[in-house]
């Protein structure tokens, strides 16, 4: 079980994923500061996709999750499924249709969620700063983020106040208790590191012999340097070219073993702290890579995990009761969709989800 976060995977892709930013995805190139969703913004307009009772949604809101979706997905080398849009589309209507059923309570509640939940996100990525440029780097500011998870907030409050949703203590401690596995923290690495890019950002292609060449007889000499006394975080922001990391020094979060690339994953977990690798080759490039600490996997304690373990039976319970519920919002709402595409695709996912029902009768 993985006890996420309430925001939503989707409101956050790019932004989560990007913790370890080099090994998963090639960084942006250096000065690119072009922003597709605007370019097709100013050419095309932002229409009205979705009506329903007070509400609208345009097609930016939508294309904004979309764009951080696809970011993540060709990151880790995937492709998000056709009907991904409809699925998004489909999240962004529920939340709205939830806001309109929101009492006062349910809003400051949702506050309260919503900023503990950013807290813990901001720590996640060790600092404020490191946090906001991650987001700059993915296209999204603080304010930006803080509304979405605002009302995604305030909307699950509001739906678990209509479902009537309720975790006791023994119920979270009983699931605790039968379910050990789900609570082991795995071994996790922290290090910094130093990149030298051996393909070119914007393409993902690869860098020349000689460039290439050039890059290792570079960290060849870095290494030198490192080995020599110099400081390493100093090194790393002067001359690393991961964006994500080189201005902390090149540090990355924690992570455990199947985060990174194999490579990278293998020198990392082998390094014990202040000990620096020799020259590491993965598909983005040459790295230098300086340990920081290791954490042993462990249980994780009942009082660590209890918020979260709640969280995640309600919303077990939330899966179970909130379709019925929510079409009936859907329905009272006389919801439409107005993008024709989107109509005729949503129309043929609720055909497919409806066909093993209809023929299992």
């Amino acid at each position: 079980m993985k006890l996420k976060l309430i925001l939503s995977a989707a409101l956050l892709a790019g932004v989560i994923s990007a913790t370890a930013a080099t090994e998963t995805a090639a960084p942006k190139a250096a000065g690119t500061n072009a922003d597709p969703q605007a370019a097709m913004t100013a050419l095309f307009g932002d229409p009205v996709i979705v009506k329903g009772g007070s509400f609208e949604i345009k097609r930016s809101e939508l294309d904004e999750v979309l764009a951080g979706a696809k970011a993540n997905a060709a990151a880790a080398g995937q492709m998000l499924p056709p009907d991904f849009s409809v699925g998004v589309l489909n999240q962004l209507i529920t939340i709205q249709l939830l806001l309109q059923k929101a009492t006062d309570a349910d809003r400051v509640a949702g506050r309260v969620d919503a900023d503990l939940q950013f807290t813990n996100l901001v720590k996640r990525f060790g600092s404020a700063e490191a946090f906001e440029r991650q987001l700059k780097a993915v296209g999204m500011t603080v304010t930006e983020l803080r509304g979405k998870a605002m009302q995604e907030a305030v909307a699950k409050t509001a739906l678990k106040r209509e479902l009537k949703i309720a975790v006791s203590e023994a119920d979270a401690k009983d699931y605790y208790a039968k379910n050990p596995a789900d609570f082991e923290q795995p071994e996790m690495a922290h290090v910094r590191h130093i990149l030298l890019m051996t393909i070119d950002p914007a393409t993902r292609t690869p860098l020349s012999t000689n460039a290439v060449a050039a890059k290792r007889k570079q960290a060849e000499s870095l290494l030198k340097r490192v080995k020599g006394g110099e400081d390493f975080a100093k090194l790393a922001k002067e001359f690393s070219e991961d964006p994500g990391s080189k201005e902390s020094g090149g540090e990355l979060p924690e992570f455990p073993r199947g985060q990174m690339v194999p490579e990278f994953e293998a020198a990392a977990f082998s390094l014990t702290k202040n000990q620096v690798s020799d020259v590491v080759t993965t598909t983005f490039g040459f790295h230098l890579i300086k340990g920081i600490d290791k954490t042993a996997a462990k249980k994780i304690d009942y009082a660590i995990v209890a918020a979260d373990l709640k969280e995640v039976l309600s919303r077990r319970q939330i899966a179970k009761l909130a379709p019925d519920y929510v079409k009936k919002l859907r329905a009272d709402a006389k919801l439409e969709i107005l993008d024709p595409a989107l109509k005729a695709l949503s129309e043929k996912v609720e055909a497919s989800a409806a066909a093993p029902v209809e023929s299992s009768k």
